[in-house]
């Protein structure tokens, strides 16, 4: 029951956090200089989360031709660049990421 009740709490959390923001967000006007820069805001997230994996897979710098995700995540950039097509993006990256683990290995 706790489980239940935790997880509950949480959803309703989230929620209001949200709610509460789409609210204020209604009685305030962002200046489009704010607005240009948001835009920027999941790009610099997606990048904090994946350029770290790409770069660092042992926990160290590893530019090395035998760094599978880094081959795998410009193999994905590459794909993402030229179809803009997210399902495509990410069956090419685990693709290849699957197939250079297995003959890098």
């Amino acid at each position: 029951m706790t489980l239940w009740l935790t997880l509950l709490g949480m959803g309703l959390v989230t929620y209001a956090i949200r709610l509460s923001m789409m609210v204020l967000l209604e009685r305030v006007t962002i200046p489009n200089r704010m607005r240009q820069a948001l835009r920027f805001v999941p790009l610099a997230v997606l990048s904090a989360i994946f350029v770290p994996e790409l770069l660092l897979p042992a926990g160290h710098v590893d530019l090395s031709p035998g760094n599978a995700r880094l081959w795998a995540g410009l193999l994905a950039i590459v794909a993402a660049g030229l179809t803009r097509n997210v399902l495509l993006t990410i069956a090419v990256g685990m693709g290849a990421l699957w197939i250079l683990q297995a003959v890098l290995r």
